[in-house]
């Protein structure tokens, strides 16, 4: 498909979003960008192509949510009426809700409700122009409920065009049966659905939430050390409610991404740069919890380590469906600029995944692409509830 008379933000060149006026835009039937440049340089060949003139709408890579939790069961609704009469997250947990009340709702969810109820969720953000998501398991905790939720999460791809990376995240919090045993819990049960996912096919990454109402830094790093042994690249959930050395950990295992990290340091932020680690900023559950500690983004920049937006989709801390309401999020609350918020939810997204030649339109690279009715890309994350999809092209596996 040739698309002409467009405006691109290629994110590619020192041109602001590597704006390219009246360009044009040919995926190959492989899926892969074969031509991108100003409409008026196109080869004599190309012309014959199938073509869609878009009047001068703008074009930007496919949106990638980077960190999901959308396969789960039930809600947790009646927490937020507790959060907004006073309780904590914290709080809420500790007393058995949280992610523990969702573990016992996934449990038992059967496989085919999962999906479908997944499916909606999906449907929302593939309507926003995603063309790429990352799932995680962790709201089973014991390794059958693990396994059905990655395959439930490989089966979305079959179901709908969009590309699908799963994270395996059994470290997410320590189920009731293991109360005080965390690291039995680690030993008999963590690690070897671990094991047990890789042999199946059904993880392309680990996670862990290192926090205070959930795992110590030791204990992530014993997953961690599975992971490599089974050469899995690794991403953690750290620095969200206090400061307790994940950050760190995570960058010294070379970590794809670090989430949250509203409580990071300078010198965390050092040691993410040298490891190559992506920033992953998640304001729906900072605006959601009503948190007040903002990620160091100044820091960020200044040392240069690529930033990431995604919704952090997830029952409890993050009920958010819209990417889109995210980049608005990213910019008001976190200050990102529009322009870093487009490159947060496209090619900082994919580095956050670790795929290739993916999140820029570039000659070779993938070609999932968001057509926009819209000329101006900060309009993107300026409307506030506003869907300006006008087509997604989905490149296919």
């Amino acid at each position: 498909m040739l698309y002409k008379n467009a405006i691109l933000a290629t994110l590619d060149g020192p041109k602001p979003y590597g704006l390219v006026e009246e360009g044009a835009v040919w995926v190959k039937n492989d899926g892969r960008i074969g031509w991108v440049g100003e409409e008026k340089d196109l080869p004599e060949g190309l012309a014959k192509e199938q073509s869609i003139d878009l009047d001068g709408r703008l074009i930007t890579p496919g949106l990638i949510d980077c960190h999901t939790h959308i396969v789960y069961g039930g809600n947790r609704a009646h927490e937020f009426e507790l959060r907004l009469q006073g309780a904590s997250y914290e709080a809420i947990a500790k007393a058995g809700g949280g992610i523990v009340a969702t573990v016992a709702a996934t449990r038992a969810a059967r496989e085919d409700a999962l999906l479908e109820n997944a499916l909606t969720r999906i449907d929302s953000l593939l309507a926003e122009g995603v063309t790429c998501i990352e799932i995680k398991s962790g709201y089973g905790l014991d390794l059958e409920t693990e396994l059905k939720m990655l395959r439930v999460a490989r089966r979305i791809a079959d179901e709908r065009p969009v590309r699908v990376r799963t994270s395996f995240l059994g470290a997410h919090a320590l189920p009731p049966e293991f109360e005080n045993r965390a690291d039995h819990y680690i030993d008999t049960v963590c690690i070897p659905a671990l094991r047990a996912a890789k042999e199946l096919g059904l993880v392309d990454a680990v996670d862990g939430f290192c926090e205070n109402i959930a795992f110590s830094k030791e204990q992530i790093g014993r997953i961690f050390e599975a992971a490599k042994s089974l050469n899995i690249p690794v991403k953690l959930h750290a620095e969200q409610l206090s400061h307790q050395g994940g950050t760190a950990l995570a960058a010294s295992h070379g970590a794809l991404s670090v989430d949250h990290v509203e409580y990071a340091t300078e010198k965390d932020v050092m040691a993410m740069a040298g490891a190559g680690s992506v920033a992953g900023l998640l304001p729906g559950a900072f605006y959601a919890l009503k948190e007040t500690q903002k990620p160091p983004v100044a820091w960020f920049r200044h040392h240069n380590v690529p930033m990431a937006l995604a919704t952090d989709c997830n029952p409890g801390s993050s009920p958010v469906h819209s990417l889109l309401l995210i980049m608005n999020m990213g910019c008001t609350l976190f200050d990102l600029t529009p322009e870093e918020a487009l490159r947060a939810t496209t090619c900082h997204a994919a580095q956050a995944l670790g795929l290739q030649k993916t999140g820029k339109i570039i000659k070779d690279w993938q070609g999932d692409l968001a057509i926009w009715d819209v000329r101006d890309p900060a309009e993107l994350s300026y409307r506030i509830g506003f869907n300006p999809l006008f087509i997604r092209h989905f490149g296919g596996p």
